[in-house]
């Protein structure tokens, strides 16, 4: 039996044509997805033609030394927000050299965070043409919130670099 890592979700390969399509390449910024946004990008054979590289900024000092995201920004609001998923998918795509950033932020639980509901989460994705910011309200478990935000965020970007 093949394991879910073998089996190259048909968002990512969505994501991986369309950047092809137009001739970009891609970087993701995670959270608290934690590296599973890259990993079904690169479960993807030739993905290496386009995925430029992944940072997983876990902590909030990381958002804003690696990624350039506002220190004044993450200290008002906290690393939930939507302008952290904006600055974070625009700064992977700046510090990594890529066209397309990717960006997950969120609280995948069991406990708040910053006075924010566990299965809060906003992804963000980063274009030369534009920026898109979803926020998702996820049900689940501490699993299930970090599945469904890299599903969310791969549906954006698909949707995103499709135009």
């Amino acid at each position: 039996m093949a394991t879910p890592d073998a089996i190259a979700p048909r968002e990512a390969v969505g994501v991986l044509e369309a950047a092809t399509s137009r001739g970009w390449t891609v970087a993701v910024a995670e959270s608290l997805t934690g590296g599973l946004v890259c990993a079904r990008l690169v479960a993807v054979p030739g993905a290496s033609a386009v995925l430029r590289g992944g940072v997983v900024a876990y902590s909030t000092d990381l958002k804003q030394s690696v990624l350039g995201v506002d220190g004044e920004l993450l200290a008002e609001r906290g690393a939930v927000d939507p302008d952290v998923a904006r600055e974070m998918a625009q700064g992977v795509a700046r510090e990594l050299g890529a066209d397309v950033g990717l960006a997950t932020t969120g609280v995948a639980g069991p406990d708040p965070q910053d006075g924010k509901a566990p299965g809060l989460v906003f992804v963000a994705v980063a274009t030369p043409e534009r920026t898109e910011v979803r926020e998702l309200r996820l049900e689940g478990g501490r699993a299930e919130v970090r599945e469904a935000a890299t599903q969310g965020v791969l549906e954006l970007a698909r949707a995103t670099i499709s135009g």
